[in-house]
Formats: structure tokens, C-alpha cells, sequence
């Protein structure tokens, strides 16, 4: 696993590969950083700066589009996770940048690689029980994972777990959910407006 040196954001959260996030750029470091991004076409990582990341993963994102500029230099933007990767060493500074650096081993995901079958049927079922047409283009766990909009918390340990186990884990998650969904719509059964 070889190791790059990439521009670091470090933040409370923690997108998933395929995932679209927005972001609030305001300090003038992550201003410098968003304008390097822009003109020179880079990718950076976002450190999931939480006491239960022990393991120090993080996520690579790309500049999508920037939403909008604020007379003040403050900007909203777009980004999107294109893998995940392993922090080995944060950096205050980014080589001559006022925003931080770091060593980062990235993991390749493959968002090309198909779901398993069982989880595919569970997931068309739950897009169904959504009222949503299930995107032909979902394909990866992590389309199914982006969906179910998992906390962060579970978000680390489903990362974490042996690829053999990533299916189980979401088919528990997507039953939940089906679960939760059938009961409200039993309860519409019960109460009667006026």
C-alpha cells in the first residue's frame, strides 16, 4: 500500500464512496484549499476527526461544483467521496499551504463491483416500500449503504467489516427499515382525521 501526500480537512463527518456532500467553506485556510481544488483539479481528504476513529479513516473527495460565493470570501460547495483511505500522519500545514497535509494510504474501492443478489432483492424491496424506482445505476454496497443514510458511527464499523460480512450488515439495516416503514403505514390504518 503505498502512501500520498494530500491536502487534509479534518471533520466530523464521514462520506462514503459515491456519496455527495455539502460543505460551508468559511476559514480562510479551507479557502485556499477550495481555490486549489478548483483551479488545479485536486483531490483531498476528509479526516472523520471523531474519538471513536481509531483506526484513523478517512475519505477522499473531489470538488463537484460550487454552489455559491458570499461577498465576505465564504463559499457552499459540492463535494464527492471517491474512495476511502487510511490517515497515517496529519500535517499542520500542507508543504507552503495555510490548510493541513497529510500520509494517507487510499483503499481502492471498487464502486464497480456488483451487490450480491439477496442484498439487491432487499434493497429493491425497500426502494418499492419508498415509493422510489430503484436507480439501475446502483450498483455497490455503498449505493445501498448512501441510501440508507447511516450515522457516522455505523458508517465507520461498516467499512471496517470483512467485505463477506458487508451484505448481512446492510440486509439488517434495510429489514429495520422495512420494519419501520410497514408500522406507519399501519398506523395510518388506525387514526382517522376528522
Amino acid at each position: 500500500m503505498s502512501v500520498l501526500k494530500i491536502p487534509m480537512f479534518p471533520l466530523s463527518i464521514f462520506p462514503l464512496p459515491g456519496e455527495m456532500v455539502p460543505l460551508h467553506i468559511f476559514e480562510p485556510r479551507y479557502r485556499q484549499l477550495l481555490e486549489d481544488a478548483e483551479n488545479k483539479d485536486i483531490a483531498f481528504g476528509i479526516f472523520y476527526n471523531h474519538v471513536t476513529n481509531i483506526e484513523k479513516i478517512g475519505s477522499l473527495v473531489k470538488l463537484e461544483s460550487v454552489i455559491k460565493r458570499y461577498r465576505t470570501g465564504e463559499s457552499d460547495i459540492i463535494v464527492k467521496c471517491m474512495d476511502l483511505l487510511s490517515l497515517k500522519k496529519l500535517y499542520r500545514t500542507h508543504y507552503d499551504k495555510l490548510y493541513p497535509g497529510g500520509d494517507v494510504a487510499l483503499w481502492n474501492v471498487n464502486l464497480a463491483e456488483p451487490m450480491e443478489d439477496l442484498l439487491r432483492e432487499h434493497f429493491n424491496e425497500y426502494m418499492r416500500m419508498l415509493y422510489f424506482k430503484h436507480p439501475e445505476k446502483s450498483n455497490s454496497v455503498f449505493d445501498v449503504a448512501n441510501e440508507l443514510n447511516l450515522g457516522f458511527e455505523e458508517r465507520l464499523k461498516f467499512v471496517q467489516l470483512p467485505d463477506d460480512r458487508k451484505a448481512a450488515f446492510l440486509i439488517g439495516h434495510l429489514k429495520y427499515q422495512m420494519h419501520l416503514l410497514q408500522r406507519v403505514e399501519k398506523a395510518k390504518d388506525v387514526y382517522h382525521l376528522n
